[in-house]
C-alpha cells in the first residue's frame, strides 16, 4: 500500500487541493492520499480555524474513496513532518509513505525541522505550482538532493532519497485568495456549524 500524504491547514480546503490530490494518484502512482489537516501550521503568524471546522469543510469538497481526511496529527501529538511521519511508520509498518507538497513548498523546504531526516523517511513527490516551478527546482533541497530526483512515475517504488517534480495543469486558486473574498471565517460560528461556503 502506498499512501500519499499531504499536510497543511486547509483554511479551508478548495478545489485547488482536489486538483493536485487527484495528481498525485495519478502521475505518482498512489494507492491512497490522506490530508492531514493540521493543528496549527508552525511557519504561519496567525491560527486556522478550528480544527473540526476546517476537516468539515474538507470532507465537503473532497468526496473521492480513495482520500481520507484525518486530523490525525492532533491525536498522535505531532506537529512537525519528520515527527508525523515517524509516528505513522511506525503506526503503520506495513504501509510506504510519500510526502506531497507543492512546488512553493520545496522552495522553503530546507527551512522545515529536521528536513533531511524527511529526506530519509519518505519519498517527497512535488506538484507544479503557478510562479514557483523554476525557483522549486533551484531550490537548496533540489540542490542538495540533486541525484535523489526520479521520473514522478517511479517514485513510489524509488530507494530514499527519493523525489520526484510532476508538471501538470496548475489552478491558481488559494486558502488565502477564498479567506480575503470572506469566502471563510476563522473563528468558530456561534451555532456550532462549520464554517465555509
Amino acid at each position: 500500500m502506498v499512501i500519499g500524504l499531504l499536510g497543511g491547514s486547509f483554511d479551508p480546503a478548495h478545489e485547488g487541493h482536489v486538483h493536485i490530490t487527484r495528481e498525485a494518484i495519478k502521475r505518482f502512482g498512489l494507492d491512497r492520499v490522506w490530508w492531514l489537516v493540521s493543528p496549527g501550521n508552525p511557519l504561519k503568524l496567525h491560527g486556522p480555524a478550528p480544527l473540526s471546522a476546517r476537516i468539515a469543510r474538507a470532507r465537503q469538497v473532497m468526496r473521492d474513496p480513495r482520500v481520507v481526511i484525518t486530523g490525525i496529527e492532533a491525536q498522535i501529538g505531532t506537529r512537525y513532518t519528520a515527527a508525523t511521519l515517524e509516528k505513522l511508520m511506525a503506526l503503520y509498518p506495513g504501509v510506504r509513505f510519500v510526502w506531497l507538497m507543492g512546488a512553493d513548498n520545496l522552495i522553503q523546504f530546507h527551512r522545515w525541522d529536521r528536513w533531511r531526516r524527511i529526506m530519509e523517511l519518505a519519498p517527497i513527490g512535488v506538484l507544479a505550482r503557478p510562479g514557483s516551478n523554476i525557483h522549486a527546482q533551484l531550490s537548496v533541497a533540489a540542490r542538495v538532493f540533486p541525484l535523489a530526483r526520479v521520473e514522478p512515475g517511479q517514485l513510489a517504488q524509488a530507494p530514499l532519497p527519493a523525489w520526484a517534480f510532476a508538471l501538470m495543469p496548475q489552478s491558481a486558486l488559494s486558502s488565502s485568495q477564498i479567506r480575503a473574498r470572506g469566502e471563510w471565517r476563522r473563528e468558530a460560528p456561534l451555532d456550532g456549524r462549520a464554517g465555509g461556503d
